[in-house]
């Protein structure tokens, strides 16, 4: 079961994180809460640790720029609680491109989480786990030339290389006038800097943008597409069933909710639930 915004955001509200006096057990700057090797993992990808493969930049997801600098984030924590109670204290963030992450390119991990949606397509690649939230995709234009449901189909729009939201863009709306980047970041700078007239890609993550530099840009709109992300295990791999079963005892015991209480629904700014939806 995916975890909705909307509930995020009510946890959020009602929901105080208070480190006991008591020493608490952390990996980065994560408390992991549950019981550490519960759910053993046999052969992790490397000795002694879990491994995760992310796409950066990826902030409030993963709080840093680089493998090394990041401690904390939504995903990062979500990795950290997997790890511990697969049995490891010890968790190995590996930064790769998107392309190659989406497309299977990449070897020698347990999982990777970058806000990575499930599709049949992507199912043909890799195996993936439950899905742990909901995502819609949000249209992000400059505050100094907002657009709106009728002028971006003549708009300029940025959207990220192989993402739904790309797909989305080109295939469901039809927009003729679409530039690709290879990242988000990329994406988001040229949209500031008034390359585009607008970026799509998830609704969580224009948010979090619009909060970052909210005298340049705004999100205007959404679609409702259903989509949901989930964590991608290489395929076939014989741990997977038993990464999944962790995930989903972090969902049953609130873990997850819990955090994305805490990293995300304060990051966005604003209850997704009242952006406007678009009709396609």
């Amino acid at each position: 079961m995916a975890i909705s915004k909307r509930v995020l955001l009510a946890a959020a509200a009602l929901l105080t994180f208070v480190v006991p006096a008591s020493a608490a057990n952390m990996i980065g700057n994560c408390e992991v809460t549950g019981e550490k090797g519960s759910i053993p993992i046999a052969s992790p990808a490397k000795a002694g640790q879990l491994t995760v493969e992310v796409s950066l930049p990826s902030p409030i997801w993963w709080n840093g720029d680089t493998p090394e600098a990041i401690k904390d984030g939504m995903e990062y924590c979500m990795a950290a609680e997997i790890a511990w109670r697969a049995g490891y204290d010890k968790l190995e963030v590996v930064n790769v491109g998107w392309d190659a992450l989406i497309t299977g390119q990449t070897e020698g991990f347990d999982l990777a989480m970058s806000q990575i949606s499930i599709t049949e397509e992507r199912k043909k690649v890799h195996d993936f786990s439950v899905s742990y939230f909901s995502s819609d995709i949000g249209v992000l234009s400059r505050t100094d030339a907002p657009i709106d449901e009728k002028t971006i189909k003549s708009a300029k729009v940025g959207v990220q290389q192989a993402t739904t939201g790309a797909a989305f863009a080109q295939d469901t709306l039809g927009l003729t006038d679409v530039q690709v980047y290879p990242d988000q970041g990329d994406m988001f700078t040229a949209l500031r800097a008034g390359q585009i007239d607008a970026a799509m890609t998830d609704t969580s993550i224009v948010l979090a943008e619009q909060v970052a530099n909210s005298d340049k840009v705004k999100v205007v709109g959404q679609y409702k597409t259903g989509e949901a992300y989930g964590a991608i295990y290489p395929k076939g791999n014989a741990n997977n069933a038993t990464i999944d079963k962790i995930m989903q005892s972090m969902i049953d015991d609130g873990t997850i909710g819990k955090l994305g209480a805490k990293y995300l629904a304060a990051a966005w700014g604003a209850d997704p639930a009242a952006v406007p939806y678009f009709t396609p």
